[in-house]
């Protein structure tokens, strides 16, 4: 019976690409050899190629594939919002499109989704292949988050997800946030549940990650603290170092009247004049910039419905979408 639920569930298969034109054929069977007697579609998301990925893609004139085309590279967390966007399966599967990922993985993960008891599988990537450049910042990023977010997820830089199709619609990827999409949805309350996954060494193509990842995600793991902890009442956090400030400064200020009215003394080339200005002013500030900014723009993006990417072109098959 579960099963039958599996095999009448329409997928959507999103993967974002960038110059894997001698992987993307590859991957293309083998999601076919595993999803044998299932129903779905395949959404490849070109982040402006440089290479032949989208001649490629269209040379299969696959009915299944479904190709979008953005406008400029964007990076992989639009690409994957894109994807997920177009998608119009009951469940939604990301994965990478280098080959690392094992499609034969998929139906392992879709049964525990169809139980209705978990919103997300993710992977855990068991005897990863990849390099220490690689395996270094990744036991990092993972590290960092388990203790600043408190949520116990073994490896968040595995790209094989399944989410039923409420959570994927509702997360809003922006910036480089894919290295954070399990928290994000928990965040949206997700029930999760972490599955052992095969990897694989990459088949071709170069990776594009390096030790610069450990900065971006310690960036991105600060803006995500505050959302969790801070969004709703961002005046615990910014109100609490502001008011720390002012009243350092004021502390500051009134101490140099005190020498001045009191004392009698000359403060106007005291550089202690001139920080009790700067701890005030700079306490206001924290009231105001982070969150008027954060606010904008969501707001920009979310009231009016506009998503921050733009689509050139989409394609199923060798032919364009209608």
């Amino acid at each position: 019976m579960r099963m039958a639920l599996v095999t009448n569930a329409f997928l959507s298969i999103v993967v974002p690409l960038y110059n894997e034109a001698e992987n993307v054929g590859l991957l293309t069977e083998k999601i076919h050899q595993s999803l044998e007697g299932y129903n779905y579609q395949i959404v490849y998301v070109d982040d402006f190629s440089t290479d032949r990925t989208k001649k490629v893609i269209k040379s299969m004139n696959d009915q299944k594939v479904h190709l979008i085309e953005l406008k400029k590279n964007y990076g992989q967390s639009l690409a994957l919002a894109a994807g997920i966007d177009y998608a119009s399966g009951e469940y939604i599967i990301t994965m990478d499109g280098d080959l690392q990922n094992d499609p034969s993985d998929i139906p392992q993960m879709l049964e525990y989704a169809v139980e209705g008891e978990y919103d997300l599988i993710t992977g855990i990537r068991q005897k990863r292949k990849d390099s220490l450049v690689k395996k270094i910042p990744s036991k990092i990023a993972n590290f960092l988050v388990r203790r600043v977010t408190k949520l116990d997820i073994k490896d968040n830089g595995c790209a094989l997800k399944v989410f039923t199709k409420d959570i994927a619609k509702g997360l809003n990827l922006y910036g480089e946030m894919h290295r954070f999409i399990t928290l994000l949805a928990h965040l949206e309350g997700a029930q999760i549940k972490q599955l052992p996954v095969k990897h694989h060494a990459r088949h071709a193509g170069v990776s594009k990650y390096g030790l610069e990842r450990v900065f971006k995600v310690v960036a991105d793991m600060m803006l995500l603290l505050f959302i969790r902890k801070y969004f709703q009442r961002p005046i615990h956090l910014f109100g609490i170092f502001g008011v720390l400030l002012i009243f350092s400064g004021i502390l500051m200020e009134l101490y140099l009247l005190v020498v001045k009215f009191g004392f009698g003394e000359d403060i106007g080339n005291r550089p202690l004049l001139i920080f009790g200005m700067m701890f005030i002013l700079g306490g206001i500030q924290l009231f105001t910039i982070g969150i008027v900014m954060e606010l904008l723009i969501r707001t920009y993006y979310e009231s009016q419905q506009k998503r921050p990417y733009r689509i050139k072109k989409i394609s199923i098959g060798d032919g364009e979408a209608a």
